[in-house]
């Protein structure tokens, strides 16, 4: 089994068809699949061999997935670094992962060649970089099969996003990510003649296994940014060129900001949002102006995507959906034992598609698991048949005065005013409550936001001890390159600065 056999076989498949339009350039199956095998060839004549790592740590581009899959072909393992992150982070994720070859581009060699040592960083591959990208290619062969690898065999290493400590590599197997996208594009109804958006960094799982690899697997085409631009994404979406729109919440709740919002999707048929929970207040107004429901999912890098899917037949606000295919899904308590429907607890997961464990960290892959079952970190509850619900992240719960409260319920009611775009409730250090529930806002253009009246309008809604103390107003809230907002971050940030 090698998951780059799905490239092979929907170039055999669709030949002729699109899969990658990159700004002017535009690739078909059969000429991407020719230059992946030329990648592959090549890496082969560098000395890669199979299992060997192979590094990414690139903005999205065609190159980058040529690379990618001609490092997957080869039989290597794809480690897929993320591009923008500070110089200590970098070495470390380095310094764990040990590439022998990495593609890059001109901005970042200077810190790689710093990076080097014995086994490290032989070669280093991409335009402005020691070895061209056109030089590299030049040196394989067009005709070549993706190695036969063993479906428990790492097929890529990804790193989680940081949100809540230290990235930790998670190694995904080819049967992992086989099941994953398989499940994305059943579950979606994908075909060849979908046109997918992905402005979503590739090196994260959302970008990389649930748009890019099931894209391909459906012999569909992917529309390629090379990050978050509005302008370009009004332009594909007002051409015509996009089926399937694929965001994070904070993009959905912006282009609510937008006049005549369903005249500017265009040829949209298909809305999906994932990277965090979504609050219902947005998708209810997304339906409303659009006339399409913003299907989602739950996953997480260590499920190689897709563990549950709001699906087609059933659509239900608020939800996360049902278990995908032959994913299996439990509400356990602190200890470990299975909870009954409707009862809040920790989401525990069974499924082909979780990883094999974290890279070299034994101690925090045996935490993560009861058993077979997978501990998500996250607090959800299983509703009417089988519906999953995300309550909160365990890691964001406050404890304020000795009660739990989850900043998610806050959020919901926030988002159902007009005036926010944004908000994130966090806890900061109280010396009277241990904590103290503050939210922080941004506003909708041109808005203004009485606090005193929000206060009240809370009040009247939630326990007393859930209301915040504190709202702050700003203009931003951090995110990750996926999307997330950064809780961890912002909380450090008022703690050490103070408003």
């Amino acid at each position: 089994m090698n998951i780059a056999e799905n490239l092979e076989r929907s170039s055999i498949y669709f030949p002729d068809r699109p899969v990658i339009r990159d700004g002017a350039r535009e690739l078909t199956y059969a000429q991407f699949n020719g230059l992946a095998n030329r990648a592959a060839t090549a890496l082969a004549r560098l000395g890669v061999k199979a299992g060997d790592h192979v590094g990414l740590c690139a903005p999205n581009s065609t190159d980058w997935l040529i690379f990618y899959f001609g490092a997957l072909k080869a039989g290597a393992v794809a480690v897929t670094l993320p591009s923008l992150v500070g110089s200590d982070e970098l070495e470390s994720l380095v310094g764990l992962s040990k590439p022998a070859v990495i593609f890059t581009n001109e901005e970042k060699l200077d810190r790689f060649r710093r990076l080097r040592g014995p086994g490290i960083i032989e070669r280093i591959i991409g335009d402005g970089c020691e070895l061209e990208m056109k030089s590299f290619l030049e040196m394989g062969a067009d005709l070549f099969r993706a190695v036969e690898r063993d479906r428990a065999d790492t097929a890529a290493i990804l790193f989680t996003g940081g949100t809540t400590g230290i990235p930790k590599g998670v190694m995904l197997s080819h049967e992992n990510i086989n099941t994953a996208i398989h499940n994305v594009v059943f579950n979606e109804r994908s075909n060849e003649h979908d046109r997918a958006l992905c402005f979503l960094p590739l090196h994260h799982v959302f970008g990389q296994m649930h748009i890019m690899n099931a894209t391909i697997l459906s012999g569909g085409s992917l529309e390629l940014l090379a990050s978050f631009n509005l302008e370009l994404v009004l332009e594909a979406l007002s051409a015509g060129r996009i089926t399937k729109l694929y965001c994070v919440p904070t993009v959905y709740a912006r282009l609510l900001s937008l006049d005549s919002l369903k005249e500017k999707l265009g040829a949209v048929r298909y809305c999906f949002s994932a990277a965090a929970s979504m609050a219902s207040e947005v998708v209810r107004q997304w339906k409303e102006k659009t006339g399409l429901a913003i299907h989602e999912a739950y996953g997480m890098t260590e499920s190689a995507s897709m563990v549950t899917f709001n699906h087609y037949h059933r659509h239900v606000v608020g939800s996360v959906g049902t278990a995908a295919g032959t994913v299996e899904v439990q509400i356990r308590d602190f200890d470990g034992h299975p909870l009954p429907e409707g009862e809040k607890g920790e989401i525990c997961i069974r499924a082909r598609n979780i990883m094999k464990g974290y890279f070299k960290a034994p101690e925090e892959t045996r935490s993560a698991f009861w058993g077979e079952w997978f501990r998500s970190g996250d607090i959800g509850l299983i509703g009417e048949a089988g519906h999953l619900y995300i309550v909160d992240r365990l890691k964001d719960m406050i404890i304020t005065g000795g009660e739990n409260v989850y900043p998610r319920e806050i959020e919901e009611l926030l988002y159902t005013r007009p005036e926010i775009q944004e908000c994130a409730v966090i806890g900061l250090q109280d010396k009277e409550w241990g904590e103290r529930v503050t939210a922080v806002i941004t506003t909708r253009p041109g808005q203004t936001l009485d606090t005193n009246e929000l206060r009240l309008f809370l009040k009247s809604r939630l326990s007393p001890f859930k209301v915040p103390k504190e709202f702050h107003m700003v203009a931003d809230i951090p995110k990750s390159q996926a999307g997330k907002l950064l809780k961890r971050e912002l909380k450090r940030n008022m703690e050490q600065s103070p408003p």
